[in-house]
């Protein structure tokens, strides 16, 4: 089949869901449904299913990821966020509930390797329905692809989020030090020797510096824990993702620097998260 797609709607769907699944898509009746509604005509369909089959993320097709009750804003060469990153934002959330805070500061959240600003926004679209927002309230993001950053504006337009180009704190406006409240952390975390065996979708299609974390995949997280301590507020905390063989190594290097780390884990997620304060 080319672009002869049948004129029946059911037809078509069926059509469409059988050549995804072919190509080895699993939830080839709910992509099919996506790419039906994104399509405006027939050669547009066969332009987005001819990139489905040949390995193109589905979200880069579509031009958003559904992340925490949100369409994040998301296109090639951009990091998709996972849905098990959604422990970090209701960790964050849980976190922020029971800060006690000074009426006089804005509470302030940082989402570091950012990518898109997915765990940010998600954190801000969780205050807003908590009733806390508006409110004095600073959401600040930051990371080193200038791409992934421009997809993060867009993302965090909506609740008044800053992103900063660079690589890790450097890029951050100083007065933030010693402010922030929680620090969000999803640092590619994938050792350099497995990212070959990562599926396609990503190892292909999204930026290796999203990826690789390094010999161990702890890299950039030994150099957040180290530098944390200096940007966190009295009783703020850090929530990284890990995988699960490398909880010890991350809680060795968070109590190397002072960090006392909780692990939390989400079963339905398939999720695994340190706080860290």
């Amino acid at each position: 089949m080319t672009s002869a797609w049948p004129e029946s709607a059911e037809l078509r769907a069926g059509a469409l869901a059988a050549r995804l699944r072919a190509a080895g898509c699993v939830f080839a009746e709910e992509e099919a449904a996506l790419l039906l509604d994104a399509a405006p005509d027939a050669p547009e369909l066969e332009r987005l299913v001819r990139l489905r089959v040949a390995g193109e993320p589905l979200e880069h097709l579509l031009g958003w990821a559904e992340f925490a009750g949100l369409r994040i804003a998301v296109g090639p060469g951009v990091f998709v966020p996972r849905r098990r990153s959604e422990l970090l934002v209701r960790l964050a959330l849980e976190r922020l509930e029971h800060r006690a805070y000074d009426p006089g500061r804005p509470v302030a959240v940082l989402d570091l390797c950012c990518g898109s600003g997915a765990l940010g926004a998600g954190v801000a679209a969780g205050l807003t329905l908590a009733g806390w927002l508006p409110r004095e309230f600073e959401l600040h993001a930051a990371d080193l692809d200038p791409v992934a950053a421009g997809f993060a504006r867009r993302n965090l337009a909506p609740f008044g989020g800053h992103v900063s180009i660079g690589d890790l704190f450097a890029p951050l406006p100083a007065g933030l030090r010693g402010r922030a409240d929680v620090i969000l952390a999803n640092a590619p975390y994938v050792p350099s020797g497995a990212v070959p065996l990562m599926p396609p979708e990503a190892r292909d299609h999204e930026p290796l510096t999203a990826l690789d974390g390094g010999a161990d995949g702890l890299g950039l997280h030994r150099r957040i824990a180290a530098a944390t301590g200096e940007w966190l507020a009295p009783g703020g905390a850090l929530i990284i993702e890990v995988s699960r063989g490398q909880v010890g190594a991350a809680l060795g290097f968070l109590g190397a620097v002072g960090h006392r780390g909780t692990v939390e884990e989400d079963e339905d997620l398939d999720a695994l998260a340190i706080v860290a304060a």
